[in-house]
This record gives structure tokens, sequence and C-alpha cells, in this order.
């Protein structure tokens, strides 16, 4: 439904064709960015928090995961406050505060169980009845109001109204503020073989899904916006309310799978996120399923304070920010390109990244705040052109820091490394010397705290404080350059 009514509401600011331009360009950037991203998740299997360490440092890493959690945060209430606005609107029992709790209640025990249980099988089962959904939605629009072709040539509502750029800039920079799906992907890119390459370049993180998710649902969007007469005030709610409205119980159950299935995806990357961020920055470790329960808490907090009404600020500045990381991310791979480096080799542990990246720090800073002040003192021209500034500004300032620094900004040179020990660090097994148990010694370190240098997995590294100012202290010490493994892995297959 949200990106239903983005393609609307994007045609009602600069008319039909400009919006399906920067739609079909949007679908494109998407699917290279995709398909790149989720290439080297799945080769890495680490967490867009991990791989944030190799740009910004191991300390200065811990703002990746709160961007994320707080955007997929804010989107479950959102996409909760859609289902208990349409059962609180067909219903006409109890009041929106009651349905609230309800939809937050039944959202937590669905994500509770992780992504790879029945999560994954309950979006596949609904996602058909999704698309059946719209398809019914059109037919009964059109019987009920007649067909015209007019939506296909709409202009603007206000032809008046200046982006300071062509309207399908204007589109294209709207859906770049919701390039949260890059970083999303990731997440769940992780979890892929990496001998279904082909399969998710193609499919699950390119061109088919992003023509269905962005394209379809743009045009049905765009339709319906025209033919329902929602007009100039249209929204997410009025929009649903609008085939609610229209077609009745059908409309509530298309809302409810539609919704259902996007808050699944919300919680479970809200909760791994949150559970990343606390861990880092304020030293609480707690199981994934609690974290998955504080959201669900949260997000009933936050719709019982109408989030939506000034929330959407906070949403384009985390849009903007968003987008400096993906601008980093790429260049960053980019470089890996041209060295010729692995994604297996991409250094994340903690006493092997430095704590703050200033090179990736200075680029998203600067591109951040360059981006939200456009947004904020820059009106309709700061409106269009935020992103943009912020993808090229970052990206023009992290590719000079790399230039001129290299690899000393994202990976510490210290000697005792358990991968070079192993015949093969992805098969061969560790033992921690501080918990006793057992990890590939890809994910593992030795202590210089320890006199025997004991290994140390990624987790108890995290929490002790005397192996990071030992490793720091050692790293400085070292003049060698880091020397790159030679994995015997099974050649990786084309994508």
């Amino acid at each position: 439904m949200f990106w239903l009514i983005v393609g609307a509401t994007v045609s009602l600011a600069v008319g039909t064709r400009d919006t399906l331009i920067g739609l079909g360009l949007s679908v494109i950037v998407y699917s290279i960015f995709g398909t790149v991203l989720g290439r080297h998740a799945a080769r890495t299997g680490i967490s867009s928090a991990l791989f944030s360490r190799a740009l910004f440092g191991y300390l200065g890493a811990a703002i990746a995961p709160l961007i994320v959690g707080a955007t997929a945060l804010y989107y479950a209430v959102f996409e909760g406050s859609v289902v208990a606005e349409v059962f609180h609107q067909y219903t006409g029992w109890g009041n929106i505060q009651v349905w609230y709790l309800i939809v937050a209640a039944y959202s937590i025990p669905i994500v509770i169980g992780g992504v790879r249980t029945w999560l994954d099988k309950l979006n596949g089962f609904l996602l058909p009845f999704y698309y059946v959904g719209l398809t019914v939605a059109v037919v009964w629009t059109i019987a009920a109001n007649g067909y015209s072709n007019d939506w296909l040539t709409a202009g603007p509502v206000n032809p008046q109204a200046s982006f300071h750029a062509p309207g399908w800039i204007f589109a294209f920079s709207t859906y770049m503020g919701v390039w949260i799906m890059c970083p999303f992907t990731w997440d769940y890119a992780r979890l892929a073989k990496t001998a279904d390459a082909t399969f998710h370049k193609w499919l699950t993180f390119g061109p088919l899904f992003y023509t269905l998710t962005l394209g379809v649902n743009a045009v049905v969007g765009i339709f319906l916006a025209h033919s329902l007469s929602a007009g100039t005030n249209l929204s997410e709610l009025s929009a649903v309310q609008a085939i609610v409205g229209l077609t009745g119980f059908f409309g509530v159950a298309l809302v409810w799978v539609s919704q259902t299935r996007i808050n699944t995806a919300n919680y479970y990357l809200a909760s791994i996120n949150a559970e990343s961020f606390f861990a880092r920055v304020f030293r609480v470790r707690l199981p994934r399923r609690i974290w998955v329960i504080v959201i669900g808490v949260a997000a009933f907090a936050l719709m019982l304070t109408n989030a939506i009404s000034y929330l959407l600020k906070a949403l384009q500045w985390q849009g903007v920010v968003v987008v400096a990381w993906v601008a980093i991310a790429i260049v960053y791979l980019a470089f890996a390109r041209r060295d010729r480096r692995r994604s297996e080799e991409f250094e994340f542990r903690p006493g092997r990244v430095p704590a703050f990246n200033f090179v990736g720090l200075v680029a998203w800073v600067v591109a951040s705040a360059t981006g939200i002040a456009m947004a904020e003192a820059g009106g309709s021209f700061g409106a269009t052109w935020a992103p943009p500034f912020a993808f090229v500004i970052a990206g023009v300032l992290y590719a000079l820091g790399r230039f001129l620094t290299g690899e000393r900004h994202s990976s510490l040179t210290r000697p005792h490394d358990p991968r070079f020990e192993v015949d093969d660090p992805w098969e061969a097994r560790v033992e921690c010397g501080s918990c006793q148990r057992s990890y590939i010694a890809q994910e593992m370190d030795r202590n210089p705290a320890t006199p025997d240098h004991a290994p140390i997995c990624g987790e108890c590294g995290s929490n002790d404080n005397s192996y990071l100012r030992a490793a720091y202290a050692e790293a400085r010490l070292s003049g060698a350059p880091t020397p790159v493994p030679v994995t015997p892995r099974a050649p990786e297959p084309k994508a």
C-alpha cells in the first residue's frame, strides 16, 4: 500500500508521464544496487551493521543500525496505523487506540520466531492474494465508476508548482528517499546461498522484484487516485479508506494481507538492528525475541501519539542519511572490485577495524548534514535536490579519501591472524579462550591482552575493553601491510 500511494502522490504533483519516467529510472537503479549489495551480502553472511564497520569503523558504524532500525520502526508504526484505521472504520467498534493495541499485539508473535522459520512461508503464502486483490480492486473500480484513459495523460494538480527541475527528476528524487530498501536488501540477502546468485540477481533483488514492487503498485495507485477522485489531499489512509468504502470486506482483507506482509519485514529488521545498536553503544545484550517485544511496545506507543503527523519530517532526514550510506557502500565495493578483493575478505572483526574510520564518517556526516539543511531550508529546490546532492557529495568525498589513504582507514595492520593459521578459515573451527565456544576461523581473532594471544570471538571481543585497547596498541606498533588470505573455496558463480 505504501508503494501504491507513493506513485499516486507523485503523479498528482508532476503528472502521469513524468512519474512513469522517474519510476522507470528508479526501477533500473534499485535493481542495480540491489544486485550489487545482495551479491556481496550473500558471500559475506554479515549484516549491514557489521558491513558498516568497514565503512565507518567499529564505533562509528553504530549509527548504521540506529538509522535502519528507526526507519523500520517508523514503517511498522505507519503500516500498523493503516490496519488499525481500516478495522476501526469497517467495524465501527471501539476507539482507534484499542485497534492500535490489537495490531501491535498480533504483530509480535508473527515475527518472534525469525525469518528462517515460518515468516518466509507466511509472506510467500500471502503474496498471490495481494496481487489478486489489486486486480479485483481495479476491476471493481472500473465496474463502479467506468473507465477513461484520462489517467494516462493527467498532468499535475497544480501546474504552477515549481520543483526547480523537470518533473521526472522530482519523481526519481522522491523514490531516492526510500533507498532504505538497500540496507534492507543487505540484511535479507546475507541469508541467501551464493549458488543462487543468478536467481537473486534477476528476481529476488533485481528487475522482477522492483518492477512489481515499484512499477505495478505505482500504476495501480495512479489509476485509483484519478478513478476514485481522492483529490489533492491523497494519503495512504485516505486511499485505503476509499478502497474499503468501495469494496467492503474484500477491501479490508486486501489491506490486512498487504500490511501484515510488510510489517513482518518491518518488525524483523527493527528488532535485529535494535539488538545490534544497544549491544554496541550501551552494552545491553538481550535475545532478539525480547527486542521484537520492545519494538512492538514502541510501535504501539508511537501510534498513540499520531506519529504520522510529525515523523514524516524525521523520515525525510533518515532518507538523506540512508542515501549517503548507499553512496559510500557502492564506492567501497567499487574499490574492492578494482583491487580484486573478494567479498569474503572484507574486515569486520572488532580488533581488526579502527574505532573510527574518519574517511567514511566525514563523507557520511558532511553529505547528510548538507542534505538535511537543503531539505529544511531549501524550499522546493531543497525538496527536489537534497537526496541527489547527498548521494554525490558522499560518493565523491569517500572516493577522494580512498585515493589519498588507501586501505589504512578501513582495516588495522596486526599480526597473529587465525585466518592465516588454518587451511580453510570458512571450515576450520577455533575455540574462543573467553567463552570456550567454537566458531569458524574467519570470525576469530587473537587477543593481544593475554600472554599467549588466546583466540577470541567477535562477541567476546566486543565486550572486552582490554582486548580492544591492546589490539589498537598492537596496530600502532605494526608497520607491515595487512596480507590478504587465499581461501580454497569453490569458484564463485557468475552474477
